[in-house]
């Protein structure tokens, strides 16, 4: 599964399937400037060894908005 990472706060998002690149499930990200976002791979491979947190929105388990 893709995600988008929000470089600002640290969160990442599900890329929304047939969406531009910084789409997400939970629609947070349609209003940030893509200067602060980063298109991720895989999510879980992306998060090994990572302080990032999962949105709320986007994952059952996640913690953020």
């Amino acid at each position: 599964m893709d995600g988008v990472l929000n470089e600002v706060t640290n969160t990442v998002h599900k890329h929304e399937t047939g969406k531009s690149k910084f789409d997400t499930e939970c629609g947070v990200t349609y209003h940030l400037s893509a200067d602060d976002l980063r298109v991720l791979g895989t999510i879980e491979s992306e998060l090994d060894g990572t302080n990032a947190s999962r949105c709320g929105r986007c994952f059952d388990d996640g913690g953020g908005y």
